[in-house]
């Protein structure tokens, strides 16, 4: 019997929060992002494009690393600017070491996107005028205030030129 070659098409890495927030920021994005783009769930990108042959290496070392986690601590920290959108910032310490730690990791299988700083936000708004984008902005952060909440999973997807498939969830449940 001869093996199927592994699938080349890349994997993304995204964080998820609590169901409460998870769905906050869901309703924003479906209510700000251009519909027609709006093809993935509201995420918060760890990776952008790991190799698609690597993905058994990436969901062992999701599961040897994040496996006896605790969800993380956030806070929902308020809405910044990306030119032509909006994003919702998200302070997570810990979150941005456990990234460190799986890039470190993953070094070699890294793009130069994916050995940048990361920042965690969710993107509310992308690919709309500057001037859409300031509008939106002004109407998120009239009276905000920040809201907290906690990184409860990693989420594996697969890129499909456009839509992503899920491929892995790694629940954080403590150990």
């Amino acid at each position: 019997m001869i093996a199927a070659a592994p699938d080349p098409r890349p994997l993304i890495l995204t964080a998820l929060l609590a169901p409460a927030e998870q769905g906050w920021v869901e309703g924003l994005r479906r209510a700000h992002y251009p519909p027609t783009l709006n093809r993935v769930p509201a995420h918060i990108s760890l990776f952008h494009q790991l190799p698609g042959s690597a993905a058994d290496e990436v969901r062992r070392r999701l599961k040897a690393v994040c496996g006896g986690l605790a969800p993380l601590p956030a806070t929902l920290a308020g809405f910044r600017s990306i030119g032509r959108g909006v994003a919702l910032d998200v302070h997570c310490p810990e979150l941005v070491m456990l990234r460190d730690e799986l890039a470190a990791g993953w070094a070699g299988l890294l793009i130069a996107q994916d050995r940048e700083g990361f920042r965690p936000h969710v993107t509310i708004q992308n690919k709309v005028t500057a001037a859409a984008a300031r509008a939106t902005l002004a109407a998120l952060g009239a009276g905000f205030v920040p809201r907290r909440s906690a990184i409860v999973a990693l989420a594996l997807w697969r890129y499909l030129d456009g839509p992503w498939a899920p491929i892995a969830e790694v629940r954080l449940r403590g150990g």
